[in-house]
């Protein structure tokens, strides 16, 4: 196998993980900004108060992309498994 496949492959793989866990992580980043802009305005800082609703909006946005992510990752396995088999490794 050559190099320049090799990095192929790795920028693949580091694409999939972006795609797949970006959206959510995003969605935590943009609550939790949200969160902690309502506690400075306020000055309450209690913990659960960030935690908790935080936690329900990712475990929402990960139901709802949960479809997107198989897809994508499935088709990702797919492509790797066939070239496993196609190279004989």
């Amino acid at each position: 196998m050559e190099y320049d496949q090799n990095i192929q492959y790795l920028s693949m793989a580091f694409w999939q993980i972006i795609m797949t866990a970006g959206p959510i992580l995003g969605v935590a980043l943009g609550v939790g900004l949200f969160i902690g802009l309502i506690q400075a305005a306020t000055s309450i800082n209690e913990m659960t108060l960030s935690f908790v609703p935080k936690l329900f909006v990712v475990l929402f946005a990960m139901t709802l992309m949960s479809t997107l992510i198989m897809t994508q990752m499935t088709d990702y396995f797919k492509f790797i498994f066939e070239e496993i088999a196609r190279k004989g490794l």
